[in-house]
């Protein structure tokens, strides 16, 4: 019974999905720490963006810190902002593909608009009136029609 679960299309879909959002993941995190946050902070001064914190408490060894390891390693209480960053782009940017894919998916499932249906009914160029498309007499006023 597990099997037969299992070996259902969507949760063999879902089960795809997820190992491929993980690993799409992993590659947006390397693009934003390793390609694009470098030349980000280059421009801002050579600033890392990994190694942007504050400190709230000192830990074992007095600061000030070199580095954000260096302050995890000396056991301080920080806020890595920069860290925070980065995974806000990270975020951003999957999100962004998420939504570009879902648009494409629902561009390509998208059922064209029905083509309106021919008209049943005319109006009497002398009552008014609506008649049928075919009538040659309209049966309101008795008028012959034109066809």
């Amino acid at each position: 019974m597990l099997k037969e679960f299992a070996m259902r299309g969507n949760v063999l879909d879902m089960a795809i999905g997820i190992i491929i959002g993980a690993a799409f993941g992993r590659i947006v995190t390397s693009f934003v720490n390793d390609i694009l946050m470098p030349p980000i902070g280059l421009l801002m001064g050579k600033v890392d963006f990994a190694n942007m914190y504050m400190t709230l408490t000192e830990g074992k060894t007095p600061g000030p810190y070199p580095s954000l390891a260096d302050a995890k390693a000396a056991g301080a209480v920080t806020i890595s902002y920069g860290l925070f960053i980065n995974v806000i782009l990270d975020f951003i940017i999957v999100a962004f593909v998420i939504f570009l894919l879902i648009r494409q998916v629902n561009r390509m499932t998208a059922k064209p608009a029905p083509a309106p249906a021919a008209p049943t009914a005319k109006d009497c160029p002398y009552c008014v009136s609506a008649i049928p498309i075919k009538a040659t007499r309209c049966p309101h006023c008795t008028s012959e029609l034109k066809a």
